[in-house]
């Protein structure tokens, strides 16, 4: 498990805490019903767990104090730099659990909130509607039927990845950053280097090409090519950028 950088028991984690959160205007007791630290402030009431270490125990009383409030907090002392603490975080916010670092050294502040419990469903929810709304925005119209089985959704990648193909096809081999100029998505470099689909083709130090598959996709969107040919044209015209 993760240790701190120096070995420190529990009691020289509450005077940090006990300043932090009084100047947050919180009334702070110790040891209230076998709870470390309470905070109350008007109607809000926090629970602060103290452990010298990461462990079962601690993820133990920290859950049962949930019962009483959900805002729940695991104190640790401030971990060494570099330390695999990703995962132990996974597994607090999945718990709805907060986290906080606590240094009694001279570097650092004495106090850092990592974060705060939050309803995990919440945050989930969250994520899923950013990436929701990420590819909606990423579509330029609706080229797909609700409820098409046994055919490739035209999904925001596969349209940037068209675009792209639009573009070598009509200028010849170019740059990910002449793509871009041409109106490309900007992860222009990765799409024609992870060549998902493969439709491109390396011809030269950065320089790519369209392949024989590219071409047959364009021809198989005919509609999303035509549109995206106008786009690049433009960008050309605005640019002053040669046809091939």
């Amino acid at each position: 498990m993760p240790r701190s950088a120096h070995t420190q028991a529990e009691t020289d984690l509450y005077p940090p805490l006990q300043r932090y959160l009084t100047d947050q205007g919180y009334t702070v007791r110790s040891e209230v019903k076998h709870s470390d630290i309470t905070a109350t402030k008007g109607d809000d009431l926090i629970i602060i767990e103290l452990k010298r270490t990461f462990g079962t125990a601690l993820l133990v009383q920290a859950i049962k104090r949930q019962k009483v409030t959900p805002s729940v907090y695991v104190a640790l002392p401030r971990p060494k730099p570099g330390k695999p603490w990703t995962g132990i975080k996974q597994l607090l916010r999945r718990l709805e659990l907060g986290l906080i670092f606590v240094s009694t050294g001279r570097r650092g502040k004495p106090v850092e909130v990592v974060f705060h419990p939050v309803p995990f469903q919440q945050q989930r929810r969250k994520r899923l509607k950013r990436a929701f709304l990420q590819e909606i925005a990423g579509r330029t119209a609706d080229y797909n039927v609700g409820g098409m089985h046994r055919t490739k959704v035209m999904t925001a990648y596969r349209e940037a990845c068209l675009y792209v193909a639009c573009c070598l096809d009509l200028s010849g081999p170019l740059s990910p950053k002449q793509l871009r100029a041409l109106g490309a998505d900007p992860r222009a470099q990765s799409i024609v280097y992870a060549n998902m689909y493969r439709w491109f083709e390396r011809v030269d130090h950065g320089v790519y090409a369209l392949s024989t598959r590219g071409k047959q996709a364009l021809a198989d969107h005919p509609e999303l090519t035509d549109s995206f040919r106008k786009q690049i044209e433009d960008a050309q015209a605005n640019k002053r950028l040669p046809l091939v």
